[in-house]
């Protein structure tokens, strides 16, 4: 290897052990998650724009899978954290297991009887592959490779200005103490 290239390398690989940096992360896209719109579950616009100035937490959420009862820690972290700007928002998604497989009146009602969700949610969507929701297009570009979806309650957190922050595998709970810091972080620097 020439000194060049063994430079690089090493540059490379100090880059990558710094806090946040990822050599599988994308160029941004130039765009913020303000620059999406979903349909809520009750059929309206649900355009990101109107979350400005607030913390967000996206979920692809499924109603038949082993993390289902993520709901109630995240209902927990939505009725904490409201007042203070966060907004969890449950994006509904057959795509892993056809673990939600119902229509958004289903989902609403199942959501609302076993789990007293209030917070938002939006009609069922794609997350992964081609089909995605462009919101989940724009994360993985963001977040880079890693950060896709690889199963039902993966998150993302994006602060008030609509840029991402960090990402969640499904096995992390909402309540889980670095996602509490985070959220905490976030929403001081509103």
């Amino acid at each position: 290897m020439s000194p060049s290239r063994r430079h690089l390398f090493g540059l490379t690989l100090g880059l990558a052990a710094l806090p946040g940096f990822s050599v599988f992360a994308k160029a941004s896209t130039g765009m913020t998650a303000h620059d999406f719109s979903f349909t809520s579950i009750d059929g309206a616009a649900l355009p990101l724009k109107q979350f400005k100035g607030k913390t967000l937490l996206v979920v692809n959420t499924a109603s038949q899978c082993g993390f289902t009862k993520q709901y109630t820690d995240l209902q927990s972290l939505w009725s904490r954290y409201r007042d203070k700007g966060l907004v969890v928002l449950g994006v509904p998604s057959n795509d892993f297991g056809g673990q939600e497989p119902g229509s958004s009146a289903e989902i609403k009602n199942f959501c609302e009887v076993n789990f007293d969700v209030d917070f938002p949610l939006t009609e069922k969507e794609v997350v992964v592959g081609d089909k995605a929701h462009p919101f989940y297009k724009w994360a993985a570009a963001e977040f880079g490779e890693l950060a896709k979806p690889r199963w039902n309650f993966h998150k993302y957190l994006i602060d008030g200005n609509g840029k991402p922050v960090d990402w969640y595998a499904t096995t992390t709970n909402p309540m889980a103490d670095k996602v509490i810091a985070a959220v905490e972080t976030t929403l001081a620097k509103a």
